[in-house]
């Protein structure tokens, strides 16, 4: 700077007091002066023990609260899919494989009374026309159950479109029968070589993509909460550890505020681990004696019925073609195989519940039957006694034909698919329930260990004020 002058002298320049320097403490060390910064000044409030004190507790509520969200909301997921599983994917599975069956069903049906003609009995009839109803009720509402899902209301559409003209077929051969032409059974076999060909599969469609739904929401039900678990398991060393140190530092055995949030995380955890192991449990029952019982056996009846149809088409050829034998072999064969493979025709790989087990073996028996019979009438064809062979496959008012034995071994299927419903809905009804009751409650038991922790060391905290 530069010298000021007054009075033509010129002044002395300002000078800057030197800073004093620290007297050297008595072991020659300069000291040292306060942190300056806010991260300084955090470092070394966090290193005396009212600082440590701060830093657990604000460690363990973190770690408290993460634990409570967590556990609550993978309950809260865990019990909706249950919930989901429950009252609509299982259900609309379900739907999807009654509209194939039924379908499949009115096939058969239909070729029954088409050899039948003028002696169709009136429960032949009604039998068909219910299978059609049943599909048309079934359709509109598995698309209302859908929801979202554009594939399967798009497939349910089509699906819609193709049953009232296979119908249409069916009457065509019907009425040209009545006629006495033969082109009646060409149009016979037309309509179920378009059932066969283009609404049956997708008809498959729908039900497999149903039931990849029903696959997921039971995974998510079933899964366990190992993020709830860890983090339990983390929180309740954090407590113990805290404990423990503050035994060594005051020798204090028991802090009221952190037993409390130590128990609190036990009965959490306990909750959570005896309810997944309950619901887990429930949820492996619904699969092995109701989900898993039900696709084997709607999976034979199916299969069942394209034999019978063959069977029955074969007859309506009048040897044209040996195509409906050839199916007929095919399919006998998976069933039989089936039932050596498993002991049950059903093709029963999961034990299904006991109620169901009596009418599976009856099942198993008039399988059994309508293959001996089938095979007599099939011996009878060989020979050119087409009339015979007729009254052997189907007669109305009769008890010993091959029909007569499936119609027998339909109905025992059919009881057995509803002891097998009744046993999923014995086990998965009320999962959601207890896990819904699981979330709420570690929940709150995360929120009381939160109070506890506040409590016991707010009260060590509040000793140095």
């Amino acid at each position: 700077m530069a010298a000021q002058t007054q009075g033509g002298v010129r002044a002395p320049s300002p000078t800057r007091a030197p800073e004093p320097v620290p007297d050297p403490g008595a072991d020659g060390r300069l000291p040292v002066g306060r942190p300056s910064g806010p991260l300084a000044r955090l470092r070394s409030a966090s290193r005396t023990p009212p600082g440590r004190l701060r830093t657990a507790l604000a460690g363990l509520v973190a770690l408290a609260l993460l634990f409570g969200v967590t556990a609550a909301w993978q309950s809260a997921q865990r019990s909706a899919a249950a919930r989901q599983l429950a009252s609509r994917s299982e259900p609309l599975s379900q739907d999807a494989a009654e509209i194939y069956r039924s379908l499949a069903d009115a096939d058969a049906t239909a070729a029954a009374g088409f050899l039948m003609a003028s002696a169709e009995p009136p429960e032949v009839r009604k039998r068909y026309q219910d299978d059609l109803a049943t599909a048309a009720r079934l359709i509109p509402q598995a698309a209302a159950r859908s929801g979202a899902s554009a594939d399967a209301q798009r497939q349910l559409a089509v699906l819609g479109e193709q049953l009232p003209r296979y119908a249409g077929l069916v009457e065509t051969a019907r009425a040209i029968n009545r006629e006495g032409l033969p082109l009646g059974g060409a149009y016979l076999r037309y309509a179920s070589n378009y059932l066969q060909t283009s609404v049956l599969p997708n008809a498959q469609r729908i039900a497999d993509g149903e039931a990849a739904a029903l696959d997921g929401d039971y995974d998510a039900a079933a899964a366990v909460p190992w993020a709830a678990l860890v983090l339990g398991v983390l929180l309740l060393g954090a407590l113990g550890r805290q404990q423990v140190l503050l035994f060594r530092r005051t020798n204090r055995v028991f802090n009221p505020g952190l037993l409390t949030a130590t128990a609190a995380v036990l009965a959490a955890l306990a909750w959570t681990a005896v309810g997944t192991v309950s619901a887990g449990t429930d949820l492996h029952r619904a699969r092995t004696q109701g989900i898993d019982p039900l696709r084997d056996l709607n999976r034979v009846r199916v299969e069942a019925l394209q034999a019978h149809t063959a069977e029955n088409l074969d007859l309506v050829s009048r040897g044209a073609t040996e195509a409906f034998k050839e199916r007929w072999d095919a399919l006998a064969r998976t069933l039989t195989a089936s039932a050596r493979d498993t002991g049950s025709v059903a093709g029963l790989l999961a034990a299904p519940p006991e109620r169901a087990r009596q009418q599976l073996a009856d099942a198993r028996r008039w399988f059994d039957e309508w293959q001996q019979r089938h095979a007599e009438a099939a011996r009878l064809d060989a020979e050119g006694r087409y009339e015979e062979t007729l009254s052997k496959t189907l007669a109305p008012g009769r008890d010993d034909t091959a029909e007569a034995a499936f119609n027998a071994a339909g109905q025992q299927w059919a009881q057995a698919g509803r002891a097998e419903q009744a046993a999923f809905d014995a086990a998965a009804g009320g999962v959601d329930g207890t896990l819904a009751v699981q979330a709420a409650a570690t929940a709150l038991l995360a929120a009381l260990a939160v109070g506890g922790t506040v409590r016991g060391l707010g009260r060590r905290l509040a000793e140095y004020r």
